[in-house]
């Protein structure tokens, strides 16, 4: 090995430790858990770069991308590179296994489908489909790259299932970028909603559910809540607070006698929750999963929105949510499909499914390395993704069982967990309790956190 790599390679393994827990039956789990979806691919060392791969997204690497996860398990670091950047295998098989997985163990007829788009910065400009963009992590325009993920919501648990890399129309029409990230020809541009619609007819019919939900992003565009009903999906869709609405259930101002009779005319939705009585809202107590337990006060009304100036759209039910914050009460505002008569507890069911995808996303960042790639091209970029999102559903697999085994099962998740196990015939460094890695240098700090085995 030349000494820049052999030198990178002790860096990286100085911060990796394994903790003793990691011995109670985690390694036998994640073996077993990997055997089908590496069935799915086509050769012994495909399957057993997955079952590496894996391992490496579920350890206490510092940054889980291919380069670090070889030198954790001591492997050709250009071979795992290669692997994930360049092999052609199909990761379709793959997804199609973790739905089929998600359905059976936490599927429900009143689950929720959540759409959610989500932000990567990164730097330069040669990352496929980067760009300026809105990017949520930051809270502002930046560079970086946008995933639409399909999130499933059962009971209390969830997990994530599907994944589109959106393409910019700059780099939709540019052929030398294109072909420098390796964008398979048949890629056109498509909108963030034409590829949550995409995943949807994928996906959907094997996902039991009773909702489709989604951010403001995603709720926004008229046509797209249209395309909703037109598919028999029942929808709650978050909304900017300026949406424009007219109340069908209010009174219009009296009639003077003379011309047109007056109808209730258009307003925001602040302004129009702005003008409730006190007397209009319903309260409601909800369970956070971090939060412990939220009061919020909700009302349903029948409405219009104004797609604009001209075109006026069609009947919904307009859901709001107020609810206190660090002692700021802020609203959340949604357009529905639904009866307007449907149960408030409902509504404010489905909105919590919505955040609990979110949640799923900030677990699979931190623990699960969705985020953490060195990749370029589309090719390495779907690879990556597909096996974080399977490897955050072996973390949800193993919340499961540990609630299902009770307190003080031998059942390690996460940093401390079967992540950590190594590839087939490689030794293992074993770590004290409360320590540092074997060759760490002193002081160092784990780099992984303990994740407890608790749904959200």
């Amino acid at each position: 090995m030349e000494p820049r790599f052999q030198r990178r390679k002790e860096q990286l393994l100085a911060g990796c430790q394994v903790p003793p827990t990691l011995f109670r039956g985690g390694i036998g789990r994640l073996e077993e858990f990997a055997v089908p979806f590496a069935a799915a691919l086509p050769s012994p060392e495909s399957r057993r770069h997955t079952r590496t791969y894996l391992a490496g997204l579920l350890s206490d690497v510092e940054r889980k991308n291919a380069e670090s996860i070889a030198y954790r398990y001591d492997l050709d670091r250009q071979v795992l590179q290669r692997f994930i950047g360049e092999v052609d295998w199909d990761q379709d098989p793959l997804i199609g296994e973790l739905t089929r997985q998600v359905a059976g163990a936490i599927g429900r007829a009143d689950a929720v489908l959540v759409f959610d788009p989500s932000a990567f910065p990164k730097k330069g400009t040669a990352s496929v489909g980067v760009q300026r963009q809105w990017c949520g992590r930051l809270g502002k325009v930046e560079n970086c790259q946008v995933g639409v993920f399909l999130g499933y919501v059962g009971d209390a648990e969830h997990a994530l299932v599907d994944f589109r890399l959106y393409l910019p129309k700059e780099w939709a029409k540019d052929r030398t970028r294109r072909k420098r990230a390796g964008v398979p020809k048949e890629v056109k541009y498509r909108t963030r909603h034409e590829l949550a619609l995409e995943m949807l007819q994928s996906r959907g019919g094997a996902l039991p559910h009773g909702w489709v939900a989604g951010d403001d992003e995603m709720g926004r565009p008229a046509w797209f809540r249209r395309r909703l009903a037109e598919d028999e999906e029942r929808y709650l869709l978050a909304v900017p607070s300026n949406t424009t609405i007219r109340d069908l259930e209010a009174e219009p101002p009296p009639y003077g006698g003379h011309g047109r009779r007056p109808t209730v005319p258009f307003r925001g939705a602040r302004a129009w929750c702005a003008a409730l009585p006190g007397g209009a809202w319903t309260k409601l107590t909800v369970r956070d999963g971090e939060k412990g337990p939220l009061e919020v006060e909700i009302i349903a009304r029948r409405v219009e929105s104004k797609v604009d100036r001209r075109v006026v759209g069609f009947e919904e039910t307009l859901v709001v949510v107020r609810f206190e914050d660090g002692g700021v009460v802020k609203h959340d505002f949604y357009l529905s499909n639904a009866a307007c008569d449907t149960p408030l507890s409902e509504f404010a069911r489905v909105v919590k499914a919505a955040h609990r995808v979110e949640e799923c996303l900030k677990r699979s960042k931190s623990e699960a390395g969705l985020g953490e790639y060195q990749v370029r091209n589309w090719r390495g970029w779907h690879h990556h993704m597909a096996l974080s999102l399977i490897a955050t559903w072996f973390l949800a697999v193993e919340a499961r069982r540990g609630k299902k085994a009770g307190p003080g099962a031998e059942c390690a998740a996460g940093a401390d967990g079967p992540g950590a196990d190594p590839a087939p015939g490689q030794r293992l460094r074993r770590a004290e309790p409360g320590g540092a890695g074997a060759n760490a240098p002193a002081g160092a700090k784990r780099v992984g956190a303990v994740l407890p085995l608790q749904g959200t």
